[in-house]
């Protein structure tokens, strides 16, 4: 099953097509003159991620070797250096922790994640140097207030790759409680990371609980890892967490990763991605609710599968308008290129699709019912080894 869109037209008549259809959006100029835009330019490094404070429009960019502040105008108002810093991507754990005997070099810390912790007053931005541990930010002046870096949990993932790990964090009733959901590739380490889990975020920076596994017993925790028998298939297996969301008690993912279907195991043969989107319980702790289904964009016979961006709004009268639906309802914005290769360097032809999610998780509820009655596969070909049938658990509950 899968999210796959016919897009020819854009008008709420098109159809849903399996389980989600969406548009194709088309983007025109407003009538009259526009205002100018305003920039923020630096030529020493390299922009990452940005978040704006929901209440003073105040701008967080995070960068290589550096965090910004910027009003809401885009004047710089404070920066932060992060990096370089002198490390080796082998040393686990860090040098500042254990002596490491490869070399050190300085290295560049490219900011993977940046998240605003209003509950807190502080930013979260985590990076790409010793083995990716985060630091955390006073929103006022960017003072650093703690950087917890001595357990393994506060390892998030070394890899250096920019646009490939994605956070939302979760207020706990009356703000305790609080929960962090990262989403991160492993580049194959995964005695080391779990590439989904779900943290404790504690008041106090320096707490030893710290980024601890919300649930943790002997058999189970807060995460998920990439199965070492699919590693030793396809050790190029990863995945890619592109963007992230909670609506209701849910948090999604809209992730890339390798299709083990299309793929061969030959590691010297073409490689094929898809685009998925994942969707885990809030109140899960054991991550037994955790699903995914493949989603992409078709145009005029054309698929578009390797997923870019994406960001979740409100729409404006004129789009609510043309699609049908409630300026009060949730749109999910994605962009996805054509077709399902060159995952790095993907093609300059692309489309921007949208997604009411109200009808996502109207779909999705249909296809797990589905399962329950026995129709279909479970399709988590990298988690478990194999594809499965669904189990008809309402017959055997007879």
């Amino acid at each position: 099953m899968e999210l796959l869109c016919s897009s020819r037209c854009y008008r709420p008549s098109c159809l849903w097509t399996l389980l989600v259809t969406f548009h194709l959006a088309v983007i025109g100029h407003a009538k009259g003159a526009l205002p100018p835009f305003r920039t923020f330019e630096v030529s020493d490094t390299s922009l990452t991620h940005l978040v704006v404070h929901n209440k003073t429009g105040v701008v967080y960019v995070g960068a290589v070797d550096k965090i910004y502040k910027l009003a809401d105008n885009l004047t710089m108002l404070r920066s932060h250096v992060t990096g370089p810093v002198e490390d080796n991507e082998k040393c686990y754990p860090p040098p500042s922790v254990q002596s490491c005997p490869h070399p050190l070099e300085l290295t560049k810390n490219v900011n993977k994640l940046l998240l605003i912790d209003y509950k807190q007053n502080r930013l979260i931005a985590c990076g790409s140097t010793f083995q990716g541990i985060c630091q955390f930010l006073r929103l006022d002046d960017l003072f650093k207030l703690g950087e917890p870096h001595h357990r393994k949990e506060h390892y998030l993932s070394s890899v250096n790759e920019a646009a490939t790990m994605s956070g939302v964090i979760i207020e706990g009733p009356n703000g305790t409680n609080n929960k962090l959901f990262i989403g991160t590739p492993i580049d194959g380490k995964s005695e080391y990371f779990p590439t989904l889990s779900s943290r404790k975020l504690m008041d106090n920076e320096e707490n030893a609980e710290m980024f601890g596994f919300v649930y943790q017993d002997e058999f189970v925790s807060s995460q998920l890892k990439i199965p070492s028998d699919t590693l030793s298939k396809f050790p190029a297996f990863d995945i890619y967490y592109i963007y992230s969301f909670s609506s209701e008690q849910f948090v999604y993912y809209l992730t890339l990763q390798l299709d083990t279907q299309l793929t061969s195991p030959d590691s010297n043969s073409e490689q094929f991605f898809t685009s998925k989107i994942v969707r885990l319980c809030v109140g899960d702790p054991k991550f037994y609710s955790y699903v995914e289904f493949p989603i992409g964009c078709l145009k005029d016979g054309v698929e578009y599968r390797l997923i870019q961006d994406a960001y979740l709004a409100k729409p404006g009268k004129f789009l609510a308008r043309s699609l049908d639906i409630s300026e009060t309802e949730d749109i999910l914005f994605t962009v996805f290129s054509q077709g399902q290769k060159n995952r790095m360097k993907p093609p300059r032809e692309s489309a921007l699709c949208l997604f009411t999610l109200r009808k996502i998780k109207q779909k999705i509820k249909e296809r797990i019912q589905s399962c329950y009655r026995g129709e279909g596969k479970l399709s988590l070909p990298w988690l478990l080894n194999k594809e499965l049938a669904c189990i008809n658990s309402v017959s055997m509950k007879h």
